[in-house]
């Protein structure tokens, strides 16, 4: 099997290296200063045991690619750019390529099933950042993450498996799970607080916040009967496998979406994220301010390429009370402070 890894910043550079590495055929795809960085020198992969400069094919676009009958496509990019390489994957590779959402969020894989034969969920448990072009950092010592995968909906076929023992050679733990949407529901429930660390770089003082956040989502799946897997289950599929450690001369910076604001990429993954429940919210009933007002704040940030951190805690929290204030007269005057 050959793997495409469309989009490879953070996560998908760090698949794609360790797949390389054990010594998988595999094609990056990426863009900007990025791209120009690996054709030049190769992907530059530090961990906490050693810095590689590994000479990987990359392209540009799928275009560039010849595709052939044994090769998997990894989605790795950021949700709100999933569409558009979407439309441009099936135009260049055909609707039967398979096509796993290793992304956060739920909604990618929908997207992809309008147009492809087989698609595959992978929720993201991989600790990576990628700030500087041509290097990834992968902040795991042993066990390089879990990255377990299913058939969308439902399911876990042949290749599922074959992808699965591929990663698990690569040094992640993966298994098939044939309901991965249940895990995928789960990560987006961790995922809530990126907005929140990318507002106010915000630690163990916003466990109220985020417990609001969590709340609402609950509230929104439970009206949708939407299954998640439980806490007890999250923990004993990944604990004791992810030991993290520091890597010498290269700091952690945080979540995803704080690594979009610290780029400056103009964009973030909220409407993905906190959105979801959004919009589960206003389809089921449920009230959901908190992830209402993060998804506004986190955009606005985004869209003004402002500094992370810039935003107090007692400011998110005033505007979440205001928001969700019954006096119909407030809620302007909170849209207008988002602006």
């Amino acid at each position: 099997m050959r793997y495409i890894i469309y989009g490879a910043g953070a996560i998908g550079g760090t698949i794609g290296a360790r797949l390389f590495q054990s010594g998988k055929e595999v094609i990056l795809i990426a863009r900007g200063e990025h791209l120009k960085a690996i054709q030049a020198n190769g992907l530059v992969l530090a961990d906490p045991n050693k810095t590689e400069r590994l000479n990987m094919a990359v392209v540009a676009h799928p275009e560039q690619i010849q595709f052939r009958d044994n090769d998997t496509v990894m989605l790795c990019m950021k949700s709100q750019d999933t569409q558009d390489a979407l439309q441009t994957l099936v135009r260049t590779a055909g609707p039967s390529v398979p096509v796993v959402c290793c992304q956060n969020g739920v909604a990618n894989e929908r997207m992809a099933l309008r147009n492809f034969d087989r698609v595959y969920g992978m929720p993201v448990i991989l600790p990576a950042t990628h700030i500087e072009a041509g290097v990834v950092l992968h902040h795991c010592k042993s066990i390089g993450g879990v990255l377990d995968i299913g058939n969308y909906p439902n399911g876990a076929d042949e290749i599922a498996h074959q992808i699965a023992a591929d990663l698990v050679d690569a040094n992640f733990s993966s298994q098939p799970d044939a309901d991965i949407m249940r895990s995928k529901y789960a990560k987006l429930l961790q995922n809530l607080g990126n907005s929140l660390q990318a507002l106010c770089n915000a630690g163990s003082e916003s466990a109220d916040i985020y417990r609001r956040l969590i709340h609402e989502a609950l509230a929104c799946y439970a009206a949708a009967g939407i299954s998640c897997a439980s806490r007890e289950e999250v923990r004993q599929r990944s604990d004791g496998l992810l030991e993290m450690a520091s890597i010498e001369g290269r700091a952690r910076v945080g979540g995803s979406s704080l690594q979009s604001i610290l780029r400056g990429t103009g964009s973030i993954e909220a409407d993905y994220l906190n959105g979801e429940i959004v919009l589960l919210g206003r389809l089921y009933g449920v009230p959901t301010p908190t992830n209402r007002v993060l998804q506004l704040l986190a955009n606005q940030l985004a869209l003004s390429r402002g500094k992370p951190g810039s935003l107090s805690l007692e400011k998110v929290r005033a505007l979440i009370d205001a928001y969700a204030h019954p006096d119909s007269h407030i809620t302007p005057v909170v849209l207008h402070l988002l602006k």
